[in-house]
Formats: structure tokens, sequence, C-alpha cells
């Protein structure tokens, strides 16, 4: 079987809901990446045989196949066809996925695995409250009624189950959240974003034209006592806000390709994908499961946790990747080690792309061999990529 590269990964900045991207839509913002990524790899946009993207909420401006609407908001050719998925927040790494199968299978030789959300134009949650609303139903059937009687899915209470399940104090996860600041500024400060962001030209409110080139989240004057003042998410709860992953618009994307692919580019690969899993796990405590996925994927790899040099485990809620940490016994130091999403921002469909964008680049950066991506999905699901770096 063939083998699955990655030879060009980038990401845009992440925009505050309302922020610096509020004026891109989101197909553009996406094409805006797919034009980044066929530059930077260098292919003959007619060498991609596909655009594989990741969004979550796919209504409104991110209706009508968000993927294939970027695709003809760039400079691809119309030939290039593009389809989108949605595994809810690891729609793109698991969209990383399907285009690595793809050209390990021979099939295709050369794809992008890409993921936009534009939360500030598509609100969370828009596909299921609207219809809902508007009298058309709601996703959960009968017989999941039945299954899961009287249970509302939600992350938030997940979350806080997850916190208590494993024992993390409100302190610790506040912590956590600190933590995540201080390496977001200590990592754009230091340049470590440079060489995986995408600039997008803004209109500032004055009316001046910028290059948003630095992720609008960061709280450069982040204080860990007033942290631990922020109002909890649920009464007698651990998480807050200030402990919760941000809103954010951004876009994001990898191209990926077998031998006959690095050939046609006639470049070098940044990473070679050593190993892929998705497992399912409970929907009710829904965040649980990079646990089980991370323990699957070491063992089907054949390596164990001290073999991995760097960690991206999603900061969904910072109980996440504590949790995750607690179980796994994975070295701390290891993991999301320029900040995550709790200071960076998550931008749902984006973010599995996003991730592996920072981890290969910091990979490169530190010399490092192996990293693995992970990221908890509504519906208790979680997607691992284990890369080596070459």
């Amino acid at each position: 079987m063939a083998e699955a590269y990655i030879v060009a990964a980038a990401r845009t900045a992440g925009g505050r809901k309302g922020g610096r991207l509020k004026d891109w839509h989101p197909a553009d913002l996406a094409g805006k990446v797919l034009d980044a990524l066929v530059a930077r790899s260098g292919a003959d946009p007619a060498l991609i045989e596909d655009v594989i993207m990741g969004c979550v909420g796919q209504a409104g401006e991110q209706a009508f196949n968000i993927a294939r609407n970027a695709v003809l908001a760039s400079t691809l050719p119309e030939s290039v066809p593009a389809t989108s998925v949605d595994r809810q927040c690891g729609s793109s790494q698991q969209a990383l996925h399907f285009a690595a199968q793809a050209v390990m299978s021979g099939s295709m030789d050369v794809v992008i695995a890409a993921g936009v959300e534009s939360m500030t134009r598509v609100p969370m949650g828009l596909p299921v409250i609207v219809p809902a609303k508007a009298g058309f139903g709601f996703y959960k059937s009968p017989k999941m009624e039945a299954r899961y009687p009287g249970i509302e899915f939600s992350q938030f209470t997940g979350a806080e189950m997850l916190a208590k399940k494993h024992d993390l104090t409100k302190d610790e996860l506040d912590a956590f959240a600190y933590e995540s600041h201080r390496k977001a500024i200590a990592a754009t400060q230091g340049g470590r974003f440079k060489d995986e962001i995408v600039p997008v030209e803004i209109t500032t409110p004055e009316g001046a034209k910028e290059q948003h080139t630095q992720d609008e989240g960061i709280r450069y004057d982040a204080n860990l006592d007033a942290m631990r003042q922020v109002k909890l998410l649920a009464e007698n709860g651990r998480l807050t806000a200030a402990s919760s992953s941000q809103i954010c618009d951004g876009a994001s994307g990898c191209v990926v390709v077998n031998e006959k692919g690095l050939k046609a580019l006639g470049v070098q690969p940044l990473a070679r994908i050593h190993h892929m899993t998705v497992v399912g796990g409970d929907p009710v405590i829904m965040l649980e499961a990079p646990i089980a996925a991370t323990e699957r994927a070491l063992k089907k790899a054949g390596m164990k946790i001290d073999d991995i040099d760097l960690f991206e485990v999603n900061e969904a809620f910072a109980s996440v990747p504590k949790a995750w940490l607690k179980q796994t016994g994975a070295d701390p130091d290891r993991l999301n080690v320029h900040g995550g999403a709790i200071a960076l921002g998550h931008p749902l469909g984006a973010s599995g792309t996003k991730l592996m964008t920072t981890l290969v680049h910091a990979l490169k950066a530190r010399g490092k061999r192996f990293g693995l991506q992970t990221m908890c999905e509504g519906g208790g699901l979680a997607n691992v990529t284990i890369v080596e770096r070459l």
C-alpha cells in the first residue's frame, strides 16, 4: 500500500466572534487557504483530484456543499471536485483521514484536506436550533430517545462530567487555561506561527486595510487571579468561559499526496501519516473518547506514549486535555506547546487541520520526529492521527 505524505499545511490566524474576520464569507476564507496551499506546494492546480473539507455548521453561508463553494471561490479550476464532511469538531481531522486513505489506496494521488468555520456568520448550533424552532423537527429520534431517555446531549454537560469523573479541580482547570495563553503569547512573540499562517486582508473599524496574521483570541494581559473570578458555566461546576475554548472564525488545510504525487509535484514532504484511528464512546459524557482513541492508536501502531515527541489535544474545555494527560501518563511538557483553543480559538470544522498544521510545523522547528493529534467530538467520537516528520 502507498504511503500518505503532507507536503503543505497552512491556516488563517483565528478571528474572535464579530472580530477581524467577520467580513469574510466562509467560502472565500476557505478559498484563500486553498490558494495558499497550492502555492506552497507548488502544485499545478489541475493535479488536485479532490478537496475534502470539514465544516460543522453546514447552514446559511456554509450550506450547499461549502467545500465546492470554496473551490469556486478560489483560483482552482472548475474541474476540481469537493465534498464536505461533518464529524463535529473533528471534521477536518476526518477530512485528513479520508484524504490519506484516498492516496494510500492509489485511487488518487493529490488531495487537499481542509476545514472552515465562520462562527460569527453561522452561529454554533444553527443547523439544529433553527429547524427545530421552525417546526421541521429535532435530530433526536424516537429510538434515540428510548435508548437515552430524557438525555439532552450537551458538550457543556459532558465537560463538567469529565472534570468530576477524573477529579479535576477548578484551580487545576484555571491554571491550565492560563498556561494556554502564556504559551500562545510566547509562540506568537517568538514567531512560531509565522510559517503556518496565511495572511488575510481585513478592513479595520477605522477603514484601514491590514493583514490579519495573529490569532485574535490571545489575551496578552491574562491574569490567573482574574481568570479564577470568571463566572461558572454551571451551578456548582468547575469550568468557566476562561477555561473553555473560544468561539472563532478560521480556515485551514493540508495537501496530502502519495509517492506518485510527490514525483508529480517535485516537492519534499513535511511529514508522513504514520497511523489513523477513530473511535466511538459514551455520547453523554461525550468528550472522553480521545483517551480510548489514543490507547487504541498507540497499540495498533506498536508505540508507547513516550515514543511521541509532541501532542496536540484540542482544548475544547480544559477538562479534556487534563483528563487525557491524567489517564495516558503523557509528558505535559510535550502537550500543546504553542497553546491551544482556550487561547487561540476553536473554529469547529477547521480545528482538525489547524492543529495538524501547528503540529507539523512545531515538529520541524524543534527537530522532533513523532507527533500525535486527537480531539473530542460531538456524539462521543474521537480521531487520532500520528505523523512522522521527514
